[in-house]
């Protein structure tokens, strides 16, 4: 059971340090016998500052949005012809490293092509090395970007800025040179170039999977040069690229160095370790950060709320949830259809569909239109749960309401109705999806063929299989489906 002691008079503005949350759509596969409805919450980065572009610096410098549209052509026209100009020298530079070997020194050869190094030029340039790179070559195409970047940095009035060398690291990762990778860093850190969040998780993401991701962590912690705002302090920041990496067991260690530090947590802190601790399973040490984040005078936000109502769901508590979200009006926070979703998609999971039904009516009730994330957590819940007819009569609903299905909402109804042993509807939902411009994806097709060719329709699995090969789709994983003929 929650405790709610800690909600107290004071409300935390509910988008505290402007968290959002989002319904991320990415590919995954079926887990057991749940279909992955396309719905995860997670951490978005704070807001961040972009840089504008020269055009929209010189627009809004230079010129109200009355002034004569002609300028706006020809400053267009300039710019194309700057890109344009930027891509052909690309084009050139690329041609000279590629020829570099025995004989020809790519350096002196750069030299007499009378090209000026900027930041679109290097990016373009490395850019088309990493799209080159294969098992065959890697060695040779970090030795090149390598030779280009340095070149670069001698070159009389320009200098790497830290986008160049993610771009060289991601090259060097891509690689294996995982030495090089870190000698890049301490270079950054020479000449006071800022290692920002992005240079932490190209770190990660590569270390992590050579186990040295705690190591990776060590070192930044330790690091001055870590550029963390907006976040409080650089410990926050860590925090937050590791949930967005889904790395939970060392949020738990970082939280641990920073108490250790001394270092007071804020409502960021909390809802990160919070949820990793939900992640990993430790309930009862949620439970325990929830009475301390009162205990500390944070009440809960938008955040909070939402994954404790993930929490109710998936532990099939329904009760509770709803005095949660009554909870959440009386404190000043009115649920919105993410929160909705979130409870939905717990209880889905938990297998409850009349709860997820009674919840879907609910937030109607409240005000708030399913969405279609919201639609795709009923329809998949519908599927799990061997309710097909259901799910259809939701998928007719959500076109009803104008909202378009989505690739998710798509492979949970054709999976459905495999599992129905409806194979020509679904089949003619796949033409269907196709037809209104939502591209397949290789759940869709595999979760298909898979289907037909359990059921021995092996001529139905053929036709699929040269829809695929016609769109030129996943040709490449074409051989896990052998035996599909006619």
């Amino acid at each position: 059971m929650f405790s709610l002691a800690l909600v107290g008079s004071r409300i935390v503005h509910k988008f505290s340090y402007r968290l959002a949350i989002s319904c991320k759509l990415c590919d995954q596969p079926f887990h057991g016998d749940h279909v992955e409805n396309g719905f995860e919450f997670y951490e978005e980065p704070l807001r961040r500052m972009w840089d504008q572009s020269d055009y929209d610096v010189i627009r809004n410098k230079g010129h109200s949005s009355l002034e004569d549209e002609n300028y706006n052509q020809k400053h267009f026209s300039l710019r194309q012809g700057f890109l344009e100009s930027v891509k052909i020298d690309a084009e050139r530079v690329f041609e000279v490293l590629r020829q570099d070997g025995p004989g020809v020194d790519s350096r002196l050869v750069l030299n007499e092509l009378d090209v000026r190094p900027s930041g679109l030029l290097v990016r373009q340039v490395l850019s088309d090395i990493l799209k080159n790179i294969s098992c065959e070559n890697k060695t040779r195409c970090a030795k090149l970007a390598y030779k280009f970047f340095v070149w670069c940095s001698q070159q009389q009035s320009y200098q790497h800025t830290t986008d160049s060398y993610h771009l060289i690291m991601k090259i060097f990762a891509e690689s294996e040179e995982f030495k090089a990778m870190w000698r890049l860093v301490d270079e950054m850190n020479e000449k006071g170039i800022p290692a920002t969040a992005r240079t932490f998780r190209i770190l990660i993401c590569t270390c992590g999977e050579l186990g040295f991701a705690k190591k990776v962590v060590e070192r930044f912690l330790k690091s001055n040069m870590f550029h963390y705002r907006p976040f409080k302090h650089s410990y926050n920041a860590i925090l937050h690229c590791l949930l967005n990496l889904k790395q939970y067991k060392l949020i738990e260690w970082v939280h641990q160095q920073m108490l250790l530090e001394g270092l007071p947590s804020d409502i960021l802190t909390y809802n990160i370790v919070m949820y990793a601790k939900y992640r990993l399973g430790k309930l009862d040490q949620l439970h325990r950060l929830l009475d301390e984040m009162g205990r500390n005078g944070f009440s809960p936000d938008f955040y909070t709320y939402n994954i404790l109502l993930h929490v109710l769901g998936k532990g099939d508590k329904p009760l509770a949830a709803l005095n949660l979200l009554n909870h959440m009006t009386e404190m000043g926070i009115e649920p919105t259809v993410l929160h909705f979703t979130t409870l939905i998609d717990g209880l889905s999971r938990a297998g409850n569909v009349d709860a997820c039904k009674y919840f879907f009516d609910e937030m109607i009730k409240n005000g708030c239109m399913p969405d279609v994330v919201a639609y795709t957590v009923m329809i998949t819940g519908y599927v799990v749960a061997g309710e097909i007819e259901k799910a259809q009569e939701m998928f007719h609903e959500m076109i009803s309401k104008e909202q378009i299905p989505n690739v998710f909402t798509y492979n949970s109804m054709i999976h459905g109705l495999c599992v129905a042993g409806k194979f020509d509807e679904a089949c003619s939902m796949l033409m269907e999806m196709e037809a209104k411009g939502c591209n397949p994806n290789f759940v869709v097709y595999s979760s298909l063929l898979s289907s037909l060719r359990k059921a021995k329709k092996h001529a139905e699995a053929h036709d699929v299989m040269e829809r695929m090969m016609e769109k030129g789709k996943y040709a490449h994983l074409l051989s896990r489906f052998n035996g599909h003929k006619r």
